[in-house]
C-alpha cells in the first residue's frame, strides 16, 4: 500500500545515510501502527507501508542475505 498523507515531521533518516546526502530512506511509524518507508527525495511520491512483521521479515532477509525477488508460494 502507498500513502501519501503522512506528516512531514514525523520522518527519521536511516543510519546508514550520510549528513550531506540529501537523498535518503526514511521512515515513520503511523497512527495504525503500521511501517511507512519513503524516499526523502520523492515524497510527493508516497511511502510503502508494511505490517510491523512484514517489514522484520523484509529486513532480516535482507541481513541474512537470501534472496527476497522469488515468488510468494
Amino acid at each position: 500500500m502507498i500513502r501519501h498523507d503522512l506528516p512531514t515531521h514525523r520522518w527519521r533518516k536511516s543510519s546508514y545515510s550520510e549528513a550531506q546526502n540529501a537523498g535518503c530512506i526514511e521512515m515513520q511509524p503511523t497512527e495504525e501502527r503500521l511501517i511507512a518507508i519513503g524516499d526523502s527525495k520523492a515524497r510527493p511520491r508516497g511511502a510503502f507501508v508494511f505490517s510491523p512483521p512484514a517489514w522484520a521479515a523484509f529486513v532480516h532477509s535482507i541481513r541474512s542475505g537470501e534472496d527476497t525477488l522469488q515468488p510468494a508460494r
